[in-house]
């Protein structure tokens, strides 16, 4: 075997040389591509909207149904409402959809009661607590007690499904200062009007 040259042993390590600085080269670029890492998670992040619900226990029947009345009769009538809602909120009564024949509904005066106790046409063991919907005649409640904003027997709700809240509405035929011939007028007269609770949930910021 011949022995290489010292030329040939030079060109040899000059040779190797560049490739021992690529793969150096290359070990470095690799190794930069690592790093130190962490992270958190909050999983499960969700908003749901509450259930807002209103009933009574009239059962579909109107709480009053009241024919052949004449001047200087009165009644009364309980109801009970009960909200189902999950969430805080207030409920207000108003009046809605007056229909009258022969000026009746200026004739008819009604107020209605909070309180504790009664049942749908049984005012039975009723205890009033409050009165926010004074005595006016039908004609003028229609009017100043009309929706939610003019609203009255306020009703503030903690969001507990189940609350209850009993009303007694009473209502008169008053024909004071009226001739026998007005009054006799007003024979056949018919008047009708929706007593509507509502319930709005409470718009307050609600803690994150």
């Amino acid at each position: 075997m011949r022995t290489p040259s010292s030329r040939t042993r030079r060109i040899s390590m000059f040779a190797a040389a560049p490739i021992a600085i690529l793969i150096a080269g290359g070990m470095v670029w690799q190794g930069s591509q690592a790093a130190f890492t962490a992270s958190t998670r909050n999983a499960g992040n969700s908003w749901a909207a509450g259930n807002v619900t209103l009933t009574d226990d009239d059962l579909g029947a109107a709480a009053f149904t009241v024919n052949q009345i004449v001047p200087g009769q009165t009644g009364q009538k309980c109801i009970v409402v009960t909200s189902n809602s999950n969430v805080p909120g207030v409920v207000k009564a108003y009046t809605q959809n007056l229909v009258s024949s022969k000026g009746l509904e200026a004739k008819i005066f009604f107020d209605l009661e909070q309180g504790t106790g009664g049942s749908f046409n049984d005012c039975t063991g009723f205890t009033p607590t409050a009165n926010d919907v004074p005595e006016l005649p039908l004609s003028q409640l229609a009017t100043v007690n009309r929706d939610f904003a003019t609203g009255g027997a306020e009703w503030d709700t903690a969001g507990t499904p189940g609350e209850t809240q009993s009303y007694r509405g009473t209502w008169r035929f008053d024909t004071t200062g009226m001739t026998q011939d007005q009054v006799n007028a007003m024979q056949g007269a018919v008047v009708s009007i929706d007593l509507v609770w509502e319930l709005q949930s409470n718009n307050s910021p609600v803690i994150p």
